[in-house]
């Protein structure tokens, strides 16, 4: 395995990305944070180099892992002043994988920057959470160039159980979206029932099983449900993501002039969250809106 790694962005996904890629004999070269901490820490634990500039990880690796918040950060290390530390330094031949969720405009953006620097990128959206990215079972969706796509198909597939080639760039963060927001509105709805069924005194358990056995049974109910009755937020995927997720989704279809009340609601109530001072909870913290007597203090 001779492609050097490096990994920009290492909070709880980034970082287990680098951990699995040097675990399966990857050599991870560098990483990199706006916390600096946070890389200094990985990279002792890695024996790699904490890059000290955005530029320095990218001289120092052959593919560049991009794990960054939002739009505004992913513009921030793809910044295209001349005078700017960004990865684009020095990029000739580098392949950039950006697993951030962000919208498809960004990604397009991107990748035109990179051309334009001699580099390559692709999509590899994320579908799965932290314990996934560190057993390299991540669902991923990519998008981009195809050529490219099996250029980098052996360090995905390290990533990945499951690994699917979406189509041109725009088009995986678009299913991500999509993921996400349909995630999102069937997280809310659990929430709502479960905190229904608390304020009529049902045993919570029993509606829980209830639920699995019959239509109202998903996937969130299995992730989900029995933290939202035991009010167990640890975070694998905040509330604020969340918020910032189903945005994309409504960006989307305001361009494609279609009505999403549900996603809509489900935008509100996770902002809601945020404001509130729970969006570093889990998504699963909804369930602190729905149920009564809670919205004021919560288990983390």
């Amino acid at each position: 395995m001779s492609q050097r790694i490096a990994v920009v962005g290492v909070g709880r996904m980034g970082a287990n990305i680098a951990r699995r890629l040097k675990e399966v004999g990857y050599p991870v070269a560098a990483v990199y944070d706006v916390r600096a901490n946070a890389a200094e820490e990985l990279a002792r634990e890695l024996g790699c180099t904490a890059a000290k500039k955005l530029a320095d990880a990218t001289s120092a690796a052959d593919v560049v892992i991009t794990v960054v918040t939002d739009d505004k950060a992913m513009r921030t290390v793809f910044n295209k002043s001349p005078k700017a530390d960004s990865l684009l330094k020095g990029a000739q031949g580098k392949i950039f994988v950006n697993c951030a969720t962000i919208s498809p405009e960004v990604h397009a953006e991107v990748e035109k920057l990179c051309e334009k620097a001699g580099a390559n990128s692709i999509e590899g959206c994320m579908a799965s959470s932290i314990t996934q990215a560190r057993q390299g079972t991540l669902y991923l969706m990519c998008g981009g160039r195809q050529e490219v796509f099996e250029r980098v198909k052996p360090v995905l597939e390290k990533m990945s159980k499951s690994l699917r080639y979406i189509g041109k760039t725009g088009d995986a963060a678009k299913v991500k979206a999509l993921v996400n927001m349909v995630m999102n509105i069937n997280t809310a709805g659990l929430a709502e029932g479960l905190g229904l069924g608390n304020s009529l005194g049902l045993d919570l358990t029993m509606l829980r099983e209830v639920f699995s056995q019959t239509g109202a049974n998903s996937r969130v109910l299995e992730t989900d449900g029995e933290d939202m009755q035991n009010r167990a937020h640890d975070c694998y995927f905040s509330g604020a993501h969340a918020a910032k997720d189903s945005g994309i989704a409504l960006a989307l279809a305001r361009k494609a002039k279609l009505n999403l009340p549900l996603a809509k609601a489900t935008f509100a109530q996770y902002t809601r969250m945020t404001k509130l001072g729970f969006g570093e909870l889990d998504k699963s913290g909804i369930a602190e809106l729905t149920f009564k007597g809670r919205g004021k203090k919560s288990k983390k």
